[in-house]
């Protein structure tokens, strides 16, 4: 039995001594490094203009990106920016949360906590980021402010890309709540807050 065992030992060490071969290795379970698959910018006989990365068809659209709802998807009702908030979101305790998180997360360095564009990064820029405590801002309706958070506007960046519609849309709540927390006297209240039911 020791000598079978020795036997092995030796053996084994015989094939890892370090030989250099121009032969690819043995697979014994041929699995995902060895099938036949085109890499992204690589040459291809299969299609006609030579290319393995292919454009979508015309007129396709992928399963799941039909955004049919341009309320929804881009805070605007033909063509202008939308005067209400979609009716399919359900505003509560938990949206306006989520909208506190992703705003102090990702708007509060330049806009501040209550939203004055005093941030520790907007005190620095030299063009300060818009306060939403004024008589325009109070008057602006959901679609504006969903739309610039969507495609950025001045100096400000867009946030499309990293943020899918329902959290731009819960932000956009909360910066009603931020405006609300500030208009002490409810001027802006009584002046703007039909535009801000669902329709």
């Amino acid at each position: 039995m020791f000598m079978l065992k020795l036997f092995f030992a030796l053996l084994l060490l015989n094939g890892c001594r370090g030989y250099v071969s121009e032969k690819p290795p043995f697979h014994v379970n041929p699995n995902m490094d060895t099938q036949q698959k085109g890499k992204s910018y690589r040459e291809s006989q299969f299609f006609a203009d030579g290319k393995i990365m292919q454009e979508p068809i015309a007129g396709t659209i992928a399963f799941g990106n039909l955004k049919e709802d341009s309320h929804f998807y881009q805070g605007k009702i033909n063509g202008q920016v939308a005067l209400s908030l979609p009716k399919n979101l359900v505003i509560h305790e938990a949206f306006i949360q989520r909208g506190k998180q992703v705003y102090n997360s990702k708007c509060s360095s330049c806009h501040s906590a209550i939203g004055d564009g005093s941030g520790l990064v907007g005190k620095r820029l030299m063009v300060k980021p818009t306060s939403f405590h004024s008589d325009y801002m109070y008057m602006q309706p959901p679609g504006h402010f969903f739309d610039v958070i969507t495609n950025g506007i001045r100096t400000m960046q867009p946030y499309g890309f990293m943020l899918n519609e329902h959290d731009r849309w819960t932000v956009v709540a909360y910066i009603r709540v931020l405006q609300i927390s500030q208009d002490l006297e409810g001027a802006w209240i009584n002046g703007s807050a039909k535009q801000w039911k669902q329709q």
